[in-house]
């Protein structure tokens, strides 16, 4: 087959079906790539021989485009897209965002909030009878009860919130495959309890006595504290070789997650990736404008999946895992090939890449067997002895993408932990990133600067990014090309107090760095530093920890970070003086911010010191003079 699969009733007459045995429910537009979830779950069951018809961003405000196929013959399957409704509609201050990349024409509000929990309790008012499993990232990172930000409290598993039957949570082929097998074979959605990597829920007599649990809905809900030790347990149990079935009491009802789904075999990826996407949009978006989101990945190929980075505020871990599988070298080259056929085709791969782009492996041995370490981290603070670190494959496939004929140029756009580049002791991949993989300027994330912080993000202290732009810009020095870092950094996370935040906008300063945006903290479901924000606990030691929530404060750690812009003159100058650091408040070398009109009149001695008052008095002078040359 290639054509795209059916997106209304007339599409599904014309293939012949009376029936499809699926309906799968986007909050997203509908895009046939494989970067999008929507995409490979569909194909994925068309190619087990399942008629799936796709219905995007229906509208939720009546029941017509939910019913025009009729009753699904197996099963509803819901996802929100490719990221979470609120993220897609809210910026990190509650602000609607003027614009959706997965929409047609990038228009906001074309899919409701809390996507699956609407579109879920409107499929079960029309059809009560029919199955509905939810999947993807937003029903994935909130399948426990977990702290709503845009609500700012603590919401009940989705699963039970959208009256679904089923949740399958992490990336979902293997599941998806399996509960159709069973539905197909006449099994009833209320017997299939024993999918790895799904959610579903019992009358509490009927608990499973198998693995642990945390605590309730009620619980999390009256006590910060056991919020995070419930976050704990969730976060330690995900991996597929030592994890365990984790149980969490909602009212007379027991939510029960069975263990996690083994990721997808070499072989197995190579297989999703040769499914026969459209590789765009579906041509009814064309007239609209397109779907901006693909534009960043029509040229772009995945060759891994899993993150054993572990950062405290992304949600790949909890949803993808920290277990690393790749694809092959053969599968990515054909893919590379197959690009330089597509019409829109420049020449250019975006980028070969991933959740992380220099990952080809698991980070150790001992884990191939065992299991990640619980509690502990592959790279953070420091890396572990155990750590594998080798880009020789990496570098092998990209050296054969770039030879190929109608190539131009291969890029990594997708994130490199420099932490675990460094632990190569071969340098051909970083040599050759500088040179050949880079378009222009190369993007990382130390985020901080602050080690306190750093310890709460889950990230390496800032001398291991010290030392890779170093080398960086000693490499690009050899290679007589002018390229440039930008480095990701992040305000108002938790643990990073104003003292913290003054601290890395003179390290920015120090090393003249000057971003040009800066991320605040989002507080999204399923996530370590999302459990610090709202109890105000570190979950693995159960200290506090304090957090910026106010508007005024994060304000003030964001100026900081951009001390150097005029608009935020007088925040950083607030900041400064609530924190005691009169000493970086005048017209000095150190200074960050020059002194308001109303501070230059008070006491400067006292308020800005010796220096600064000696610098201000000359200016004063230099000005007085100019003056009087004018009025002679």
């Amino acid at each position: 087959m290639t054509d795209f699969l059916p997106v209304n009733k007339k599409d599904m007459l014309q293939r012949g079906w009376q029936q499809p045995d699926f309906v799968y429910i986007s909050g997203d537009a509908y895009v046939d790539h494989p970067s999008f979830g929507a995409s490979i779950i569909t194909r994925v069951l068309e190619a087990r021989g399942y008629k799936v018809a796709v219905l995007c961003q229906p509208d939720w405000h009546g029941t017509a485009d939910f019913v025009q196929f009729g009753k699904p013959r197996l099963a509803y399957l819901i996802s929100s897209g490719n990221i979470d409704s609120m993220v897609a509609h809210y910026t990190s201050a509650k602000k609607p965002r003027s614009n959706d990349a997965y929409t047609p024409g990038g228009v906001a509000g074309k899919r409701p909030d809390r996507a699956v929990k609407v579109y879920s309790n409107i499929v079960k008012s029309i059809y009560p009878d029919v199955p509905v499993i939810i999947g993807g990232l937003e029903a994935s990172l909130r399948r426990f009860a977990h702290y709503d930000y845009w609500d700012d409290c603590v919401h009940e598993s989705i699963l039970l919130d959208s009256k679904a039957d089923l949740l399958i949570y992490g990336m979902g082929e293997k599941q998806c495959i399996e509960i159709a097998d069973r539905l197909n074979n006449g099994e009833s959605i209320d017997e299939i309890h024993d999918v790895l990597g799904t959610v579903y829920a019992v009358d509490t007599m009927d608990t499973p006595y198998v693995g642990v649990e945390c605590p309730s809905f009620e619980n999390v809900c009256s006590s910060k504290k056991e919020y995070a030790k419930a976050s704990r347990i969730q976060q330690d149990e995900q991996d597929h070789i030592r994890g365990r079935v984790i149980k969490q009491k909602h009212g007379k009802k027991m939510l029960v997650q069975n263990k996690p789904m083994p990721p997808l075999t070499t072989e197995e990826l190579d297989w999703v990736y040769s499914l026969p996407y459209m590789r765009t949009y579906h041509p009814m978006y064309e007239a609209l404008g397109g779907v901006p989101g693909i534009q960043e990945v029509e040229f772009s190929i995945t060759h891994n999946r899993g993150c054993f980075g572990g950062c405290n505020f992304c949600s790949i871990a909890f949803h993808q895992g920290r277990y690393v599988t790749t694809r092959s070298k053969e599968s990515i080259i054909k893919e590379a090939k197959l690009l330089t056929t597509l019409p829109n085709f420049k020449g250019y791969i975006h980028d070969i890449g991933g959740p992380t782009a220099n990952f080809r492996r698991p980070s150790c041995d001992m884990q191939i067997e065992h299991g990640l370490c619980k509690g502990k981290k592959c790279l953070a603070p420091t890396p572990c002895k155990n750590l594998v670190s080798t880009h020789s494959e990496y570098l092998d496939i990209l050296r054969e993408v770039r030879s190929l004929p109608k190539i131009k140029k291969v890029f990594i756009r997708s994130g490199i932990r420099y932490d675990y580049l460094l632990q190569d002791k071969n340098d051909a991949f970083f040599k050759e990133l500088v040179e050949h993989h880079v378009s222009g300027q190369l993007k990382v994330a130390p985020e901080h600067c602050s080690a306190a912080v750093l310890d709460k993000m889950g990230k390496p202290h800032i001398e291991a990014y010290v030392d890779f732009s170093k080398r960086y810009f000693k490499y690009t020095g050899e290679v007589n090309k002018e390229q440039y870092l930008v480095p990701y950094l992040m305000s108002s996370h938790p643990g990073s107090t104003l003292e913290d935040a003054v601290e890395l906008a003179l390290f920015l300063k120090k090393h003249r760095i000057r971003p040009e945006q800066v991320q605040d903290f989002y507080p999204t479901p399923g996530t370590i530093s999302t459990t610090m924000f709202y109890t105000g606990l570190d979950p693995y030691t159960m200290q506090e920890v304090y957090c910026a929530k106010t508007p005024q404060d994060k304000a003030l750690q964001r100026a900081l970070l951009q001390y150097y812009n005029p608009k935020n003159a007088r925040l950083v100058e607030q900041a400064l003086k609530i924190v005691h650091r009169y000493d970086l408040i005048g017209f000095g070398e150190n200074c960050l911010v020059r002194p308001s009109d109303k501070s230059r009149s008070k006491n400067t001695s006292r308020q800005y010191g010796n220096k600064a008052h000696s610098d201000f008095n000359k200016n004063k002078s230099k000005g007085k003079n100019q003056n009087n040359k004018k009025k002679r």
